[in-house]
């Protein structure tokens, strides 16, 4: 139906097929970047999620906090937004530390320290303030936020207020490098508007990057008449949707095909391609088979270990992911590894797939913060190091910003990735209502420990000495008590001179039990339900 078309480069040395599959359902849009039919990449947005990323907004000020060196901005959304002080005066460094990895001054000399007072003086409560969403609303967290403003168009990046020129560093070409710099030089650009060139403007014509400056100057000039009219807090340009932002940040000489499920959306990018170039647009296919896409091109058992705790790899081996608020921790385990001649290699080889599958995996699931890899303990440091090679090498692929460090002497390797959104795990799925997202719930031998202590408890302190219990339990647990401790409910009856009788309730929670006066009915006491 589809024939997957194979590219040979250079020298007939064959290169890695790569295809973007987009899904687009009722509900949500998925989007899968494949090599060789290898899941890459994979972004999945819903029509609920009310996506922020990007956005620019025109805010007021609420509070100030000195010693925070922030200030909480309204923005129009539900929580306020964060913004630390350094970012609320659009700075050219901070500008080009963003983009792309264009390399920029050191980031400390912009982090001023502002004395009691002194933002009040610029932003006093009350005052206006245009800013964008640099990371999305996070748990009890509202978004972050800053003044250094910067919108992505296919081949460049436009960076208001700013004189600046640039070219990614990720095009290294000299020959390239300074072909862009003449075409920047000729682009017809309006004053206090910087400019920088994406890797996707490589090999790209004149006449593209006037089309990209063209339409980003329109956007801002729509953003300059809000600015100007609309009172705050209000929105003032929003990021296009997942499909189209896809097309926009992926599409590159090395993508062969895009299929797209949808003929609108198909009608649409095709459109918005065409603006760039001709060419290109051919690249983009409607599927239209009777098999749902991901499951014709074998992707959703892929997309299924995104979502697992446990992921196999080919030699055996597995990793464990355990996801926290405060940090990722990620295990690497030997599993069914048959192993080399030697332990070390054995221990290498694992490590050494395990590092590129973390940077795949750390991608797959959008996680970000802290993120520890408890690699397989390795003697050499040659060996430390090359796994250290290895996995910054991995993460080159990924366009979020990451800080890696080497292994330490606990065999940890400790890193940070760039959270801008809460990870396709969180946001897909909610807390189990039986064990408040726990994963565990307490065994019947703990409750039936926890039940025998308070009913022991509660003849102690029964002066009038009644000690006619009537015990509402879990059925689970009630089969744990008739079976195995009915000897030590009798020594207790005999101890206190009392009688105990246990009803099951199927409509109990596992660790849920009451215990009530048989006589009158009184509750003496009720366990705490999970939280």
């Amino acid at each position: 139906m589809f024939e997957k078309l194979k590219k040979i480069g250079g020298g007939g040395a064959k290169r890695e097929k790569k295809e973007i599959l987009i899904n687009i359902e009722p509900l949500e849009t998925r989007v899968a970047v494949l090599e060789d039919g290898r899941l890459e990449n994979f972004h999945i947005e819903r029509q609920e999620d009310n996506r922020i990323v990007g956005s620019i907004f025109k805010g007021k000020i609420q509070n100030l906090e000195d010693g925070l060196q922030a200030a909480f901005v309204d923005v129009g959304l539900k929580k306020n937004a964060f913004i630390h002080y350094w970012d609320m005066i659009p700075e050219d460094a901070a500008r080009l530390e963003r983009e792309e990895g264009v390399r920029a001054k050191s980031s400390t000399h912009r982090r001023k320290k502002y004395k009691p007072g002194e933002m009040q003086k610029i932003f006093p409560v009350g005052s206006e303030i245009i800013v964008q969403v640099t990371k999305d609303a996070i748990g009890t967290k509202g978004p972050r936020v800053t003044a250094n403003l910067s919108i992505p168009g296919r081949f460049l990046v436009m960076m208001p207020g700013t004189q600046l020129k640039g070219i990614s560093r990720k095009i290294d070409d000299v020959k390239e490098r300074n072909r862009l710099k003449k075409v920047l030089q000729r682009l017809p650009i309006p004053e206090n508007i910087g400019v920088i060139v994406r890797t996707a403007g490589s090999g790209t014509k004149k006449t593209s990057f006037v089309r990209d400056a063209r339409t980003l100057f329109e956007i801002w000039k729509d953003i300059e008449e809000g600015m100007n009219n609309k009172p705050a807090p209000c929105t003032l340009y929003s990021e296009p949707n997942l499909a189209e932002r896809v097309v926009r940040d992926y599409l590159t000489e090395d993508i062969d095909r895009i299929y797209i499920d949808s003929r609108e959306m198909f009608e649409q990018t095709r459109q918005v391609i065409a603006k760039f170039s001709r060419r290109t647009r051919n690249w983009v296919q409607l599927y239209a088979g009777e098999e749902p896409i991901f499951d014709y091109f074998d992707v959703e058992k892929q997309i299924e270990s995104a979502y697992r705790r446990k992921v196999w790899m080919k030699s055996g081996a597995y990793l464990i992911f355990d996801e926290t608020e405060a940090l990722i921790a990620i295990d690497v385990n030997t599993g069914r590894h048959k192993g080399s001649k030697s332990q070390d290699e054995s221990i290498l080889q694992v490590n050494l797939e395990s590092a590129e599958e973390v940077a795949r995996q750390l991608r797959l699931r959008n996680v970000g913060g802290l993120v520890i890899v408890d690699f397989i303990d390795m003697k050499s440091k040659r060996d430390q190091m090359a796994v250290y090679r290895v996995l910054k090498e991995a993460l080159k692929k990924d366009r979020a910003r990451t800080n890696v460090l080497q292994i330490s002497q606990l065999g940890l390797l400790e890193m940070t990735r760039q959270r801008v959104e809460e990870s396709i795990y969180t946001s897909s799925y909610t807390d189990c209502h039986y064990c408040s997202g726990r994963g565990m719930v307490k065994s019947p031998l703990s409750m039936s420990v926890e039940i025998q202590r308070r009913v022991s408890e509660g003849m102690r302190k029964d002066r009038n000495g009644t000690h006619s219990m009537r015990i509402t339990v879990n059925p689970t647990v009630l089969d744990r008590l008739r079976k195995e401790d009915e000897a030590a409910l009798i020594d207790l009856e005999a101890k206190f001179k009392g009688h105990l009788t246990f009803v099951s309730d199927s409509h109990f929670h596992m660790e849920e039990f009451t215990i009530t006066n048989d006589d009158n009915g009184k509750v003496l006491f009720t366990s705490i339900e999970p939280s």
